[in-house]
């Protein structure tokens, strides 16, 4: 599963938001460090402000900061409210769904259980286990150098893991 970049935009801001815990942030800063465009941002913070992640300061000395403690603001509740759709295949939708077996195939059923099996992990961490490493974060972040985010191109082909056994 991929997630979308709306939700590491989303995760990144509350790191950032979170290695300053009695500052109010702003989104600019937040663009620069992690060389994020900023109108992309602001739907970003919007978002997470809506659901109770952020408290937004509106005004020339505004910003934003964590609404709770980091401790309290667990993965997979930030991951399912920025995520548009865990429809992982098809059959997933009840309202659009056209595949003639899915009456009859146990696709669905594994797929459901492997998504329930993702957010029990991810539940079992929060926003503090993400800035364990302040210190080394802060440093990083604080370079004035941004952050840069690599993907490959699309013309290269992913790297494929080695299965067991296989040198």
């Amino acid at each position: 599963m991929k997630l979308t970049d709306f939700t590491d935009y989303g995760l990144r801001v509350l790191i950032y938001a979170a290695l300053r815990p009695n500052e109010l942030v702003t989104v600019q800063e937040i663009a620069q460090g992690f060389d994020i465009q900023r109108n992309h941002l602001v739907k970003v913070v919007v978002a997470l402000s809506r659901a109770g992640f952020l408290t937004t300061v509106r005004g020339r000395s505004g910003g934003m900061q964590l609404a709770r403690a980091p401790e309290k603001i667990r993965i997979g509740d930030v991951i399912r409210t920025m995520e548009p759709d865990f429809r992982v295949v098809e059959c997933f939708d009840i309202e659009s769904n056209q595949c003639a077996i899915t009456a009859s195939c146990g696709l669905r059923g594994i797929l459901s259980g492997a998504l329930k099996a993702y957010f029990e992990y991810l539940d079992r961490f929060s926003l503090a286990d993400l800035v364990v490493k302040r210190e080394s974060l802060l440093k990083v972040l604080d370079t004035g150098v941004p952050v840069r985010i690599v993907r490959p191109q699309k013309s290269q082909k992913p790297v494929r893991a080695a299965r067991a056994g296989e040198n």
